[in-house]
């Protein structure tokens, strides 16, 4: 978003037009009296699509739109970029969701995610991927399954056993993201689609067993199999005409093994607000940052 004036500045600007603006309101009463004015321009109408990190995954309080089985807050990034930009809000991103739940219901009375979409949708945000072929919940748990015992944090039991499983499962999801995209832009042909990225979850070097039971290999593994998400994520946007929103860089230094007051991401042990290995309220809202800018960047 465009910078804004200080406070001083702005009172500067104010008592120096204020007669002016004055006297030309003055002047337009007179002359053009009767005259309606002009309506002002509809606010954009805004569909964010999703799974639970962009639902802000059990961070009260909950979202009355959707399903409380979608664990949607009304402090998620798009909440509160509707609520400062004054867009018209569609969010039916909703916790466990995959690419399928595109097109298919995901739970009884929730209907596909992209009945949001229509030919008036302006802007798209899209959070989608961690959940294909349980990626995320798949790596952590076999992972943190695997270290739960190794307090002595020797080498990457993990990596050993699973490989390039989760890699491959990357790659072969590349398809079905573009898919998504696709279909995006066919519903809402003049909407500007972004594709927003998961932020940071472990730190970059080193461990914090047991808060996350993980060995110093198998944290590096699993940082490399989320930048291998996000790198596959950025490649399908470019491909298809989306941008892709960064959240990882940017978020690096507020991971899950970080103190209270500096994470953006819950801990297996969640506190704060939010669901384990999830977006806090100050991730949410720091993702909300990054996708405005964006946003702005594109002149919305």
């Amino acid at each position: 978003m465009a910078r804004r004036m200080g406070r001083e500045g702005r009172r500067g600007l104010v008592r120096l037009l204020a007669p002016l603006m004055a006297a030309a309101a003055l002047a337009a009463t007179v002359v053009v009296a009767g005259v309606a004015a002009p309506a002002s321009a509809a606010p954009l109408n805004y569909v964010a699509l999703g799974d639970s990190y962009t639902a802000g995954a059990g961070i009260l309080p909950l979202s009355s739109t959707i399903s409380p089985l979608c664990l949607q807050t009304t402090l998620n990034y798009p909440h509160l970029i509707a609520h400062a930009d004054g867009f018209d809000l569609q969010d039916v991103s909703c916790s466990g969701a995959t690419s399928g739940d595109m097109t298919s219901s995901q739970y009884p009375g929730v209907a596909p995610q992209f009945d949001a979409l229509s030919g008036s949708t302006s802007v798209v945000t899209v959070g989608i991927g961690g959940n294909d072929n349980d990626l995320f919940v798949g790596a952590l748990v076999d992972c943190g399954v695997t270290d739960i015992l190794d307090f002595l944090n020797i080498g990457s039991p993990c990596k050993d056993i699973y490989g390039n499983t989760f890699a491959n499962d990357v790659s072969g999801d590349a398809s079905t993201i573009g898919g998504v995209l696709q279909g995006v832009h066919a519903r809402s042909p003049h909407a500007q689609v972004f594709v927003v990225g998961y932020p940071d979850l472990l730190p970059q070097s080193g461990h914090c067993y047991p808060t996350m039971p993980l060995t110093t290999g198998d944290t590096a593994y699993l940082n490399g199999i989320e930048e291998d998400l996000n790198s596959m994520l950025q490649s399908e946007a470019s491909a298809f005409g989306a941008t892709f929103v960064n959240t990882f860089t940017p978020s690096i230094g507020h991971d899950a093994c970080k103190s209270s007051s500096v994470r953006w991401i819950n801990p297996i042990i969640a506190s704060g607000g939010g669901i384990s290995v999830h977006p806090n309220p100050t991730g949410e809202s720091e993702l909300a940052t990054f996708v405005q800018s964006a946003l702005s960047s594109k002149g919305l």
